[in-house]
């Protein structure tokens, strides 16, 4: 088995085809700069000491390192040792609102980053549950499906905002059937769905949805985020302050009832989201209160890194771009 111990750190590995791009921009800035000049065959030979090529393969040198080092900042691993262990625990749905109020800032930095910090801190407690990733606005759309892999779901979470979902709203409702469809069918119980929203819900059929889900053995937890005050919506179309159609400032409220009925129709409970840490040791008392199941018996127990390797390999690649001059040291003597 092979795994990255992080695996986030290969983001940086993003940064490849940038400096790629940049460097391309550089050589053909400095053709066109050469080509005012003259004749650009002319220009090159009264450059002295330059060796064609070096700059291009010192570049090259660079990239490899970065690549090398990027990989083993994330530790490549690999599993050597079995163990036979009963692992047991639940099915744990994650049901993230991503609509615009989620952009409101009556919790900071805003509802929506408190809410990715509650989904990172619940994974970080969890050990044996499986656990998945619904993202919802005007619609549900299923982002990571029921997983033992935190780290994946992790990696998913930091790329979610408003923007993927085109159609905007909050239908709970929807979240509610595709958490269903994600669920075995077969089993009545283990089966948990968390609801992390600020309640402004425009969908009727939510609470008849919990209701199903409730039947079907799903425990429904809900997470309020916000202020029953509320606060006003940015605009980024018109850079002000998000207006009705009466040219009223919108004001978006956490709508604790709706969340409350939600909890209580799916026999779960309700959490106002103020420290991050207790709201995820509270949802994690509630699910290792619940009847586990079987999630199989092997496991890895001891892993063997390769991170050294890929350090020492981009260390001497480095070096040796290090020696490697710009320019040519000997040059050739001018006739006359």
């Amino acid at each position: 088995m092979l795994r990255f111990q992080y695996i986030s750190h290969l983001f940086a590995l993003g940064l490849v085809p940038v400096l790629i791009a940049l460097f391309l921009w550089l050589i053909y800035w400095r053709r066109n700069k050469m080509k005012k000049l003259g004749d650009t065959e002319l220009v090159s030979e009264q450059m002295r000491g330059v060796v064609q090529g070096r700059s291009t393969l010192k570049f090259i040198l660079l990239c490899i390192a970065f690549a090398l080092l990027s990989i083993g900042w994330a530790n490549l691993q690999t599993g050597d040792k079995t163990e036979k262990v009963q692992r047991k625990g639940v099915d744990v749905m994650i049901a993230l609102d991503v609509s615009k109020s989620m952009l409101a800032n009556d919790v900071q930095p805003d509802r929506l980053t408190r809410a990715k910090q509650l989904i990172m801190r619940l994974t970080e407690k969890m050990q044996n549950d499986r656990v998945g990733l619904i993202v919802f606005a005007g619609r549900a759309y299923l982002q990571v499906p029921l997983t033992i892999d935190y780290s994946a779901l992790k990696m998913m979470l930091n790329n979610v905002t408003p923007g993927l979902v085109p159609t905007q709203g909050t239908v709970i409702g929807d979240a509610i059937d595709m958490a269903m469809q994600s669920f075995s069918q077969k089993e009545r119980k283990f089966k948990s769905l968390v609801i992390i929203s600020d309640g402004e819900d425009h969908d009727e059929q939510a609470i008849a949805k919990a209701k199903e889900a409730a039947d079907a053995g799903v425990t429904i937890h809900t997470i309020g985020i916000g202020s029953p005050q509320g606060t006003t919506l940015y605009d980024a179309d018109t850079r002000s302050v998000k207006l009705d159609e009466n040219g009223a400032p919108v004001v978006s409220k956490l709508n604790e009832e709706e969340l409350r009925s939600l909890a209580a129709t799916g026999h779960g409970s309700y959490t106002l989201l103020r420290n991050t840490d207790d709201a995820a040791e509270k949802l994690i008392d509630a699910m290792a209160g619940m009847e586990q199941k079987s999630l199989g018996s092997v496991v890895f127990t001891d892993f063997t890194s390769y991170f050294q390797y890929f350090l020492l390999a981009g260390f001497i690649i480095l070096f040796i771009e290090w020696l490697l001059p710009g320019a040519s040291l000997k040059v050739k003597a001018r006739t006359t």
